[in-house]
């Protein structure tokens, strides 16, 4: 019973990563402000994804202006969610 518990600790945090990965895509498209009232939010988002996206952008080729690591981070966590949700009984 307590590898169910982990698995579904590891595919929430997992979904919640994701989440939080296409808002930050998202929010990147637009120009915020240091006077903006989303900038908190952005500056979260940004501090939380930082530890997972700055690794993968590091050793990924440039690709002019195109930032493609979320991308790739997103892919790479889909791929872990398979095996991990399979296992669930739900």
């Amino acid at each position: 019973m307590g590898d169910m518990n982990v698995a579904s600790l590891l595919v929430l945090l997992l979904n919640l990563s994701m989440f939080l990965l296409i808002a930050r895509a998202i929010l990147s498209w637009f120009p915020i402000g240091f006077d903006s009232p989303v900038r908190p939010v952005a500056d979260v988002v940004e501090r939380l994804t930082d530890p997972i996206i700055l690794p993968v952008r590091r050793v990924m080729p440039t690709m002019g202006p195109l930032d493609l690591s979320t991308l790739v981070v997103i892919f790479a966590i889909r791929l872990l969610l398979i095996p991990l949700a399979r296992s669930l009984p739900f």
